[in-house]
């Protein structure tokens, strides 16, 4: 699980966000957030500080998920993370 938690890492870092991501707390924010969800498309969002969220859009199946795209909203702007490229 650690490589997926790097990944989230990594993948944020590359598109020049500036701020701090911890993969394992996406990871389990987004488990958390589909928890007894029906399988389908979701757009999720999470409200991480003051003045920064995450937006998810996701595949639920029966035993995972695909997260496609997250984008972190800033007041300084957005940082679109593009998982499917």
């Amino acid at each position: 699980m650690d490589e997926i938690y790097r990944a989230i890492e990594e993948k944020v870092r590359a598109v020049g966000y500036p701020g701090e991501v911890d993969g394992f707390a996406v990871y389990e924010d987004i488990c958390n957030q589909i928890e007894d969800r029906e399988n389908g498309s979701y757009v999720l969002i999470s409200k991480t500080g003051e003045e920064i969220w995450y937006e998810y859009v996701l595949e639920v199946m029966e035993e995972n998920f695909n997260l496609s795209v997250m984008i972190i909203h800033t007041g300084e702007g957005d940082y679109r993370i593009d998982f499917d490229s």
